[in-house]
């Protein structure tokens, strides 16, 4: 028979954890830590007197991003390690979250937050003149930060031409918004993302023959506004606007436009051109960002 007095493994390892503070239970939970390397770090802060954090760096059992890391899930702050999540490196709001590159991002969802989706728009379509000038970059690393506030978030792939975003996010599904435009799928395949539980992503789906058409149909309105019941921010990601006319098409079902042109690249031209039509149409223009990345 055990004598109830006599403390068990399991206890032990328990009264350990406890003492080890948020920060150690943390990073146990993250597998950064061993219950077993709790005692050694437990054992050098009450020597040195220092944070539990600072004794288990210099044990060599963790290093400051293990610290960071650690305090973003105290704090409520989704990112990714490297090589964790298996998303493309273009996820720099995901992979690098305290870069000087992301705090230029963090800059624009402030603006966005404040200036756009505070005044009852849940929808913006990310549009740039031609191919390679940033759009899905901008889109995806977006939706990553809204998700990171906590905000319900979707991320649209509406370039049915060239879609980026099931590699971004390496989606298994290959099914998107083409096939529920057309009727052969449900909001089933919207997939959530793992590690940010705020963040769903549609990918782009079947590639059509008629994209222009489908975009055209009333099915792609009524998606829309069954996914604004459901989400607080949906960012749409959308092909070349002076390529065809997708862009306009699809910035019509959604609540305004962010254009996007990329320093020493974009034509002047083509972003007024883009511009003047969509101010023709009566699509809110929300502003404009230079990308020099």
């Amino acid at each position: 028979m055990q004598d109830n007095n006599v403390p068990t493994l399991n206890n032990v390892i328990s009264t350990n954890q406890a003492r080890a503070g948020k920060i150690g239970r943390l990073l146990l939970q993250l597998g950064k830590i061993s219950p077993e390397d709790t005692d050694k770090i437990l054992r050098i802060q009450q020597e040195q007197r220092i944070l539990f954090g600072d004794a288990a760096i210099k044990l060599g059992l963790i290093t400051e991003s293990d610290i960071s890391q650690a305090l973003a899930l105290q704090f409520n702050y989704p990112y990714l390690q490297e090589g964790q999540g298996k998303y493309s490196a273009e996820l720099v709001a995901a992979y690098q979250p305290f870069s000087q590159k992301v705090e230029s991002l963090r800059a624009l969802r402030s603006q966005l937050m404040m200036r756009w989706f505070n005044e009852n728009n849940k929808s913006l379509a990310i549009v740039s003149a031609n191919a390679d000038e940033g759009v899905s970059y901008l889109s995806a690393n977006l939706a990553v930060m809204f998700s990171q506030l906590g905000v319900r978030t979707l991320l649209i792939d509406a370039n049915m031409r060239d879609p980026r975003q099931h590699e971004i996010f390496n989606l298994h599904e290959s099914r998107g918004l083409s096939d529920i435009i057309a009727g052969r799928a449900g909001l089933d395949v919207i997939c959530p993302v793992e590690y940010f539980d705020s963040l769903s992503v549609l990918g782009a789906g079947t590639l059509p023959p008629n994209p222009q058409e489908l975009l055209n149909r009333q099915s792609f309105s009524f998606f829309m506004n069954q996914a604004s019941a459901q989400y607080d921010v949906i960012i749409v990601d959308t092909a070349p606007a002076s390529t065809t006319a997708d862009a306009q098409v699809t910035v019509s079902r959604c609540d305004g436009a962010l254009l996007i042109s990329r320093l020493n690249q974009t034509r002047m031209s083509d972003l007024k051109n883009i511009r003047d039509q969509l101010t023709s149409s009566g699509v809110p223009i929300v502003g404009a960002v230079v990308s020099d990345y």
